[in-house]
């Protein structure tokens, strides 16, 4: 199929796209990447009377360390996300997800930015945001405000931004000291949506034991879920088998996928069972550099 007829918009600077935005409100769509929107337009799911097509702002491609934050331009493309050493370093967990996004060539044309606005809750750049708590940076005519990701995903495929306003840059917090991160998922295919992912980073005191954990899941509710509550109590432990076991069974009883035919809820939980634990085995590894190796109890 090919799409229902539009009036063709190219902005040349961040303004002007702001001023096309402002004009035409509900009636426009925002083009990036088109990794998302191209489909839905063919299928017709989308039906823009107004595409403004945003690729000349070269300024929004950016990457930049900002005291103890990195900043993201939102067109920046997945596949500089996966590669940028200066992403690796300061933010890893945010790279090694972009490198899983579909497939080579859908990560030369994705924008960070698109992906967080299309608000798949099975995509990795919504679940990253949403572990890391993001702060994404949206501009209007009207000026600029800042939008933590846990208020900015409000449904599946929904998102808090107004009609007139597009995101510009998105701010993720620097990994600190004696900290790792884990990322598992799991596709029925190699560049499929997950079925279910999960993301945690962590952080070990002097004495081994857990001093901070976040862990976010992907593909089991409407939104990325952020297990902030469910953690609570694993803190100050030492992180043994034993430990990651009782995590990935509290992580797994907190959640309530829907029922599909094809995917039963059980199916997901069990794997979020898996997942959380295989993810939190590789965060310990390099949060546990240069600290006293304790065995695991079982």
């Amino acid at each position: 199929m090919k799409p229902a007829a539009f009036d063709y918009h190219r902005a040349q600077t961040i303004p002007e796209a702001l001023e096309l935005i402002a004009r035409f409100g509900g009636e426009a769509k925002v083009l990036a990447g088109g990794q998302s929107l191209g489909p839905m337009l063919n299928l017709r799911l989308a039906r823009p009377a107004h595409l403004i097509d945003l690729n000349d702002l070269v300024e929004l491609d950016s990457v930049r360390r900002a005291g103890d934050l990195l900043v993201v331009g939102a067109l920046t493309r997945h596949h500089r996300v996966a590669t940028d050493p200066e992403i690796a370093a300061a933010c890893p967990i945010l790279a090694a997800a972009a490198s899983t996004i579909g497939h080579y060539a859908i990560r030369q044309r994705g924008t960070l930015g698109g992906s967080l606005c299309h608000a798949d809750p099975a995509a990795q750049m919504p679940l990253i945001a949403t572990l890391l708590d993001a702060e994404i940076r949206v501009e209007s005519a009207a000026g600029r405000r800042s939008l933590r990701a846990r208020d900015f995903f409000a449904a599946s495929l929904v998102t808090a931004l107004a009609p007139d306003e597009m995101v510009t840059s998105v701010a993720f917090p620097v990994a600190g000291p004696r900290s790792g991160w884990g990322f598992e998922l799991f596709s029925r295919r190699h560049g499929d949506f997950a079925l279910v992912s999960v993301a945690t980073t962590l952080a070990l005191a002097p004495d081994g034991t857990v001093a901070s954990l976040r862990l976010a899941l992907g593909g089991v509710a409407p939104t990325p879920l952020a297990m902030d509550a469910t953690l609570a109590g694993h803190l100050g432990a030492p992180p043994d088998a034993a430990w990651r076991a009782r995590v990935a069974a509290d992580v797994a009883a907190a959640i309530a996928p829907d029922e599909d035919p094809r995917i039963p809820a059980l199916y997901r939980e069990e794997l979020a069972a898996s997942l959380t634990a295989r993810a939190l085995a590789a965060a310990l590894a390099p949060a546990g550099e240069g600290l006293p190796h304790e065995p695991d109890h079982e």
